[in-house]
């Protein structure tokens, strides 16, 4: 038993390093490319007005009640030619919110906009579907995309478009800012993670011309480019990412500009953050038994693109080679203070924590770049946000492991809450989930298990992983309390 726990430790240390050297890759690659960057923003201003093409712009949205309002003022702030934009309300909601839509669309109708509020008898194919349903009556010949929770640049469209003249771009990606960011320090977290995800990987990704994805919102489609690759499919939850590997194996090309903001909001509740988790996770795993055999299989694309195609579908699985190191490294404390004879193998194994150096490089050169006047700020947020999907391994773990095995489960969004400061209430959002669930309890009980790792490190005069216990206890802890306290508050007259 004690060589099982050994040597699966080990391997799931070194499929982490893997991993994370092709994240290096990334970083060398971010690093040698900001020349071609800047080149590029440069190159695509817009052209005259006459020459602008039609565009759709699509916005599904589902019992959307605190933010439907913000998004089409800002939509309706665009500064495009009225005759050569319409707007498609993909409206599948069933509360009050189609009332507040058939408002704000009477209302930039009179303004001259050529906007639609399109209802479907059922949800089939949730998003995915509501998209396709859309695509059908669309007028334009590019298609902008926007989640209900985005406030678009009023530019939006004039600094996205002239990418499209290149006839084999066929996706047009932006970088998500973060409207309420300094809300708290779960906002604060998340903002920390996916600026480096649409830094250094959406960014190295576009500059060395592998396949990246579209993140489903704060991006534009050409619309033979959908068509052509077999239209938006509802067998994943992150229809986003299937259609983006699609069309590029078809040969349309993907544009990723990181000098356009798209701000957008950030879940503020645990359960809606493990709402949005939960369908990224499952569905990127989906999208990996999905495609890798196309990816693979494909001729036109080289063995690096392959290898790192490979790196990203599966990226989601790093929850399982998380959870795994986290559970076995409690029983690793006593198998050292048992055989101090094997100590050169744990040298071995020691040496794959170069992995925390990458990590701290792929997390600090956004954070350096982004965050210039609060640069001593990283050794806080970087720990904490490590704590964070730490804690959220077990909750990401299932979700991953779901997803290889086809188990198929509906569309949850993320609930929206419309708020921006930490003094901006949200605790009577009546779409959030407050259930008390067992995997709530099982994150307690993993924060208690985690405990005794300190304990027994303590016991053993072993402290080599004894911060790797704080933080797991801390990670843990967090979410286990988070969820409680928003379960607990759901519980309470007025709050559900």
């Amino acid at each position: 038993m004690e060589l099982l726990v050994l040597l699966l430790y080990g391997l799931a240390l070194l499929l982490l390093f893997i991993y994370n050297c092709g994240q290096l890759s990334l970083i060398f690659i971010y690093l040698r490319s900001e020349k071609k960057r800047r080149q590029a923003a440069l190159r695509h201003e817009p052209g005259p007005v006459d020459e602008l093409p039609r565009v759709t712009v699509q916005l599904p949205i589902y019992n959307e009640l605190y933010v439907v309002e913000r998004l089409l003022d800002a939509v309706g702030q665009l500064q495009y030619p009225q005759h050569k934009l319409d707007i498609q309300l993909l409206d599948d909601s069933t509360d009050e919110t189609v009332a507040v839509v058939a408002q704000k669309v009477a209302e930039l109708t009179t303004r001259g906009f050529d906007v639609q509020q399109i209802r479907r008898t059922d949800r089939t194919g949730f998003k995915a579907g509501a998209l396709a349903h859309g695509l059908a009556t669309a007028k334009g010949e590019f298609i902008a995309i926007f989640d209900a929770d985005f406030v678009p640049d009023p530019a939006f469209l004039l600094k996205t478009i002239p990418h499209f003249r290149d006839p084999q771009v066929g996706i047009v990606q932006t970088r998500w800012e973060h409207l309420n960011e300094e809300f708290s320090l779960m906002t604060q977290l998340q903002a920390f993670g996916l600026n480096a995800h649409f830094t250094v990987e959406q960014s190295g990704r576009d500059a060395a011309g592998l396949l990246a994805n579209f993140n489903g919102t704060g991006g534009v489609w050409r619309r033979q480019a959908i068509v052509d690759a077999g239209g938006w499919q509802s067998d994943t939850l992150t229809e986003d990412l299937d259609l983006s590997y699609r069309a590029q194996l078809k040969g349309w090309k993907f544009v990723y500009r990181e000098d356009i903001g798209s701000p957008a909001e950030l879940p503020v509740a645990m359960n809606a953050l493990k709402s949005q988790q939960y369908r990224w996770m499952k569905g990127a795993a989906e999208c990996a038994r999905k495609l890798i055999g196309r990816v693979l299989r494909s001729p036109d694309l080289s063995i690096r693109i392959k290898l790192h195609a490979l790196f990203h579908l599966f990226s989601s699985a790093t929850f399982i080679l998380v959870l795994v190191l986290s559970v076995l490294s409690v029983p690793l404390l006593y198998i050292r203070s048992q055989h101090p004879e094997w100590e050169n193998v744990f040298f071995i194994i020691g040496l794959f924590q170069v992995s925390l150096l990458i990590l701290i490089t792929f997390y600090g050169i956004p954070f350096w770049l982004l965050k210039p006047t609060s640069r001593a700020k990283f050794f806080w947020y970087f720990p904490m946000y490590s704590s964070l999907m730490m804690g959220l391994s077990l909750h990401n773990t299932i979700a991953v492991i779901e997803g290889y095995l086809g188990r198929k489960t509906p569309f949850v969004r993320t609930p929206k809450f419309n708020v921006r400061n930490a003094t901006d209430g949200w605790k009577a959002n009546k779409y959030l989930n407050r259930q008390l669930s067992w995997l709530t309890l099982a994150e307690g009980a993993l924060t208690i298990y985690f405990l005794t790792g300190l304990a027994l490190g303590i016991y053993t005069d072993d402290f080599r992983m004894f911060f790797l216990h704080i933080m797991l206890v801390t990670g843990f802890g967090m979410v286990f309390l988070y969820s409680l306290s928003q379960a607990r508050q759901g519980s309470e007259p007025g709050q559900a």
